[in-house]
This record gives structure tokens, C-alpha cells and sequence, in this order.
């Protein structure tokens, strides 16, 4: 049981509480400032920590606890007779328990007209000192960071006291908080940085998986904390805890659906679309999405853009389908969902991406980071170096398939038709080979059908099968040696082709 207890937090919530079962149990309570006037208030007694230290507060509240009387008292090894004896000989008494939490630096900075000012004046100092120390030496010192522990921590205070375990496992706790706040600190002091000389990440497990790609391979999932976006603030609505594949696909299918401004319908397998399309309304798009490559949507991920509504919601639930995510679901959709057992249903309703998104990747011994390919299209810089110039219907069904070309494996090759995508080849070590794939998945219905491309063709055998096949035009970002003669190749046949000037390489 501790006999002596440092509090001084920020984050007032919980205190009163935990200020008066701490000292019902007898515990001394030695606090600081606003913390010690809230103990106060909560009709609780409290020792200020300057009659400890027989040192007052100085530089506006900078320097109050950095004294050994306080440190001294924490750290002292209890096994020690040498360290007992120090603390003797000086006047210091033990501190048992601390209970810390740090100025809102994360929250501070992420105020956009923050000062710089404002900003160094919430990094904390005294308390991630105190924090650490008294994580170092939890084998005799308890150190409670998170207010949602309070209640745990009486409860085992009042069964007679706080375990070896429980401790470490605050310890280890305590030692994460302060890493994620240095993280903060050193991130924000980076901020005008593309590339920091050192790459700082740091993400809250969100659930164990039950294995990773593979079953003999462990997992967990990560999220960003406290700025949740994207995938990483779904809901999960209904059905079986989402595996490790199934969150890669939906984050792939959330990706390609929310690149669309129209109401769209995405289907993922293998974090590559069997189906996009987008249409007036969700229920007319995803007929589209399904024919898209109708045998590979069985046991797929169905993304849409758009609350999600009950007629098209009875549509999905029509195949086999392992998760639906939408930004809502109306009344009806998801009792049309719901009849599935199996079905993941994931919601995505909050949580705006942040300014400069990053990518990374890991590789033997190092990381790769890049920035997220997300810059806007700009279509008044795109090239027609063909002599056919495409009319309005036809750059506005090459520019759908350009979009969704940027989402599908390289060397990647899209054709669509009606803004619907009707047949992919993904993932080929040649280009040529993913447009003869691209070809055969359409069915039939590459005739009529516009043709992208997530880079330059190297040679022109691939417009060449494009071409005999009945595509009427291409698009790519251009930029090869032999351009000439892929724009010859279109210009035997009359078929314009345009040069975004941009690739889509995505491995």
C-alpha cells in the first residue's frame, strides 16, 4: 500500500474521485498548482510540492518539481539499504505512487493559428520527468498516466495493494505515453521538413488478428492515434472480426471509391477492382461495378462513396460479398445487409486524411517513405499529340478510366465503357501481356471501349492489341522513346490518345 502519492495532471477528469479514495486509504497527497487546488476542492487534504522541496514554483511554473527531494524519492531502490539511508540522511520521504498526466501538446499544435510560442510552452518537462522515473523504478513506485486507470488502481489499492506485475504493466504504459509525446514533440519540430533526418511513427493497436496474409503468420492492427481517418475510424457494424487481408482490400476499395465525385461503386479482390463504376445513383451503379468482372466480385469488397441505400444495399447482399463499407447506411440497408452472418459491415463516416500524406514501406533493414499519390489531376495539362482530338463524352470516359487505372497493380491497363470498368490486366511484368489480359476479362466488351494505361507503352504492341480489339481511345502519361510510334499506331486508325504528362505506377 503507498504511503505517499505525487498527482499533478492536466487532464482533470477522474480526480476528484481518485483524490478521495486515495485518501480515504490514508495516502499522503503532495500535488502542484491547479492540480492541488482541484484535490482541494474535492475536500481532500494536499501538501504542496514546494514545502517538499522548500523551493517555490519559478519561470512562470517551468521549474517546480526538477528537485531531488522530489526525483530522490521516487527513484530510490527500497532493496537498497544505501538508497534508504540517502533518503534518510536528507528528509526525504518515499513517493509510492505518481500520478501524471502531460500538457495537451498534441492537441496544441494541431490548432492550425497555433503560435510557436504557444507550442514550446506545452511541452512538458517536470511531468514526462517524473513519468520516466517512476516507470524506471516500478518495482517499488506505481506511475498512473491514463485517467480510465483510476478506477483500477483503487480497486487493487483497496485489495491490499498494487502487484509486481500490475506495476510493470503501468510501467510499460507510462514509458509508451512519453515515447508518443517525444514523438509529437519531434515531429511538430520537423513540420517544415518533407523528409525528417529520422522517421517517427506512432500508432495504437487497435485489435490482435488471428493471423496475418498467410495462417502461420501473426498480426495485429494498428491505427493512427487520435486523428482517426480512413480505415483507421471505421466502425464495424456487423459480422466476424475483419482479417488482415480483409483490411488491406477494404482499405484498397475505400481508396479507389473515394477518388470518384459521382456516386460510385467500387468491388476489390486482392486490393485490386474487379468492378468500378459510377452512375447517377449507387443502385445504378453497381450493376455496372458487378459486371465488371462478375466471377472474381464473389467473396469481394464492396466500397461505395455514398450513404449507402436499401435498394442498393439488397442488391449486395444478392452475392457473396466479405465486407461493405460506406460513409452511412440508410434505414433498410443495413437490415438488407445485416441476413449475411458472415458479412463485415464498416462504416467510415469521420476523419478528413491529413495535409501531406505518406506512404511506407518496409524493406530489408530500412523503410521506404514516399508521399501518397493524391495530387489532383489537372486536365487542361494533358497532351493530344494524335491528329484525332477525342469530343467531350470521350475525354470524359478516358479521364474514369485514368482514375481507375491509378489504383490497380503495374504495369496496370484499364478499359471502361459507359463509366464502368469492363476488363483489368494488373500486375504483368510486361505491358503488352496486360493489355491481351485486359482484353479477355472484358468478355466481349472491350469493342466501343476506351483504353488507360499507369505509364508510357514502351513499344507499340500494346496500342496495337488495343487497337485490333476496337478501342477507340488511350490514355497514358507518354514520355517513352518510341511516343512517335505509338502515336503512329493511333493515327493509322484514327484514333486519338492523350499524354498526361503523369505516371501511375503503383507496386
Amino acid at each position: 500500500m503507498p504511503r505517499r502519492a505525487l498527482v499533478s495532471v492536466h487532464d482533470k477528469s477522474g480526480l476528484s474521485e481518485l483524490a478521495r479514495g486515495l485518501a480515504d486509504l490514508g495516502v499522503e497527497l503532495v500535488s502542484t498548482g491547479s492540480t492541488a487546488a482541484a484535490i482541494r476542492d474535492a475536500g481532500a487534504a494536499v501538501t504542496e510540492v514546494s514545502e517538499i522541496t522548500g523551493f517555490p514554483e519559478v519561470m512562470d511554473g517551468r521549474v517546480k518539481t526538477l528537485h531531488p527531494a522530489v526525483h530522490a524519492a521516487i527513484l530510490a531502490d527500497r532493496s537498497k539499504p544505501e538508497h534508504v539511508a540517502a533518503l534518510d540522511e536528507h528528509g526525504f520521504a518515499p513517493i509510492d505512487l505518481v500520478v501524471v498526466n502531460l500538457y495537451p501538446f498534441r492537441a496544441t499544435v494541431a490548432d492550425p493559428d497555433v503560435t510557436v510560442e504557444r507550442a514550446i510552452e506545452m511541452i512538458d518537462i517536470g511531468g514526462p520527468t517524473m513519468v520516466r522515473a517512476a516507470a524506471k523504478n516500478h518495482a517499488h513506485v506505481a506511475v498512473v498516466v491514463d485517467p480510465r486507470d483510476y478506477e483500477r488502481l483503487l480497486a487493487h489499492l483497496r485489495d491490499g495493494g498494487m502487484s509486481a506485475q500490475s506495476r510493470e504493466e503501468l510501467a510499460r504504459k507510462a514509458f509508451l505515453h512519453t515515447a508518443f509525446y517525444d514523438a509529437d514533440v519531434a515531429n511538430w519540430l520537423h513540420r517544415d521538413h518533407d523528409f525528417a533526418p529520422g522517421h517517427v511513427a506512432t500508432y495504437r493497436k487497435a485489435q490482435d488478428l488471428r493471423y496475418g496474409e498467410n495462417p502461420h503468420q501473426a498480426a495485429a492492427y494498428y491505427t493512427d492515434r487520435d486523428r482517426p481517418w480512413g480505415l483507421g475510424s471505421a466502425r464495424q457494424l456487423h459480422g466476424r472480426q475483419l482479417s488482415y487481408n480483409n483490411l488491406l482490400d477494404t482499405d484498397a476499395a475505400w481508396g479507389m471509391a473515394t477518388d470518384f465525385a459521382e456516386p460510385c461503386v467500387v468491388i476489390v479482390k486482392h486490393t485490386n477492382p474487379a468492378g468500378i463504376a459510377v452512375a447517377t445513383t449507387l443502385a445504378q451503379a453497381y450493376p455496372k461495378a458487378l459486371a465488371g468482372d462478375s466471377v472474381s466480385a464473389f467473396g469481394g469488397i464492396v466500397a461505395v462513396n455514398r450513404e449507402l441505400d436499401e435498394a442498393t444495399a439488397e442488391l449486395v447482399a444478392e452475392v457473396f460479398t466479405e465486407v461493405v463499407v460506406a460513409p452511412g447506411f440508410a434505414d433498410g440497408a443495413l437490415e438488407a445487409l445485416r441476413g449475411k452472418t458472415n458479412l463485415r459491415i464498416l462504416e467510415i463516416a469521420a476523419g478528413a486524411p491529413p495535409a501531406r500524406q505518406r506512404v511506407t514501406r518496409m524493406v530489408s533493414g530500412g523503410l521506404l517513405v514516399q508521399e501518397a499519390d493524391v495530387a489532383a489531376e489537372d486536365p487542361s495539362s494533358w497532351a493530344v499529340p494524335t491528329r484525332a482530338q477525342p469530343d467531350d463524352e470521350t475525354l470524359a470516359e478516358l479521364t474514369f478510366a485514368w482514375t481507375a487505372c491509378k489504383h490497380v497493380k503495374s504495369n496496370a491497363i484499364v478499359l471502361s465503357r459507359d463509366r464502368a470498368v469492363v476488363g483489368v490486366g494488373a500486375g504483368q511484368m510486361s505491358r503488352v501481356d496486360s493489355v491481351r489480359i485486359a482484353v479477355e476479362k472484358s468478355g466481349g466488351r472491350h469493342q466501343g471501349a476506351v483504353l488507360a494505361s499507369d505509364a508510357f507503352f514502351p513499344f507499340r504492341d500494346g496500342p496495337d492489341e488495343a487497337l485490333d480489339a476496337g478501342v477507340v481511345a488511350l490514355i497514358s502519361p507518354g514520355g517513352s522513346v518510341r511516343d512517335d510510334e505509338v502515336v503512329a499506331a493511333c493515327d493509322e486508325r484514327g484514333v486519338p490518345m492523350i499524354f498526361t504528362g503523369r505516371r501511375h505506377f503503383r507496386h
